[in-house]
């Protein structure tokens, strides 16, 4: 290897090229884990190779900043477990944000059935699957909210404290990391009821006054006239409950946050 300093070859035995390759190695299995089910970058528009690109880049940023990884071949069975569990923790700590987006489509499915909408299906164009229109505009909104809480720098900060937390070694996620997941997936869909709830229960006040209508007036046409209706009371209902929907959602993803730094706590 060529020494720029001082112009000479310097003879690296393998020994240094297996723990150089460990120091980088490691750490990007851990971010490429995380960059390719976080949210916003996880998304399908965003190319492969451009994660890729961009784990490297934050791989060459935060080695000098993160403890050194231990001095294992990466080709030993030792160093091939280690790789495992780096993805393991990477994808964790992804997926504990990306539930949080999972709330909202959820949320969305319900608030669409109670309006209505269910048969209205569109084609999510961060994940390429049909989810409801209502559900596509929480994920506008929540899209949206994250990126002016700087969400995407939240995710870097995250990553490069879970290495001070969790640092590089032959023990992965323990126990009770994982309980902390599963906690965090009760809670996370617990908030989506809380987003849904408002349009779900002003829209069965609704139902149950067209129900007390048709008593009244066993005549009426409650299709022709309770459909359009409950339409429009639920678009309005969803223009009333934005800044609720925002502000659980801002909450989710603190916790979201909070959470897999967490998991991360042998």
């Amino acid at each position: 290897m060529l020494d720029i300093v001082n112009g000479q070859y310097v003879k690296i035995d393998s020994i240094d090229l297996q723990a150089l390759i460990g120091v980088y190695f490691w750490p990007f299995v851990r971010i490429l884990g995380m960059i390719m089910v976080a949210p916003v970058f996880s998304a399908s528009m965003v190319l492969p190779r451009i994660r890729i690109l961009l784990s490297i880049t934050l791989t060459l940023i935060l080695v000098p900043l993160i403890p050194p990884s231990p001095p294992v071949n990466p080709l030993s069975v030792s160093g091939g477990l280690i790789t495992i569990q780096q993805l393991v923790i990477g994808i964790g700590m992804g997926f504990a944000l990306q539930m949080v987006f999972d709330a909202l489509i959820l949320g969305g499915q319900a608030a669409a059935m109670s309006m209505g909408l269910g048969f209205a299906i569109a084609v999510d164009p961060t994940r390429g699957v049909n989810v409801p229109v209502v559900s596509q505009y929480f994920m506008v909104l929540a899209t949206l909210a994250f990126l002016a809480i700087d969400g995407h720098i939240l995710i870097i900060d995250t990553l490069a404290r879970s290495f001070e937390l969790l640092p590089v070694s032959e023990s992965g996620l323990q126990l009770r990391g994982i309980n902390q997941l599963v906690y965090l997936g009760s809670s996370i869909y617990a908030g989506a009821v809380k987003i849904a709830l408002p349009a779900m229960v002003a829209l069965m006040i609704v139902n149950l006054a067209f129900g007390v209508i048709s008593r009244a007036a066993p005549t009426l046409n409650l299709f022709a006239v309770g459909f359009p209706i409950t339409m429009a009371l639920g678009f309005v209902i969803l223009m009333v409950s934005v800044p609720n929907i925002i502000k659980v959602f801002i909450s989710l993803m603190y916790t979201a946050f909070e959470h897999s730094a967490r998991i991360l706590v042998p």
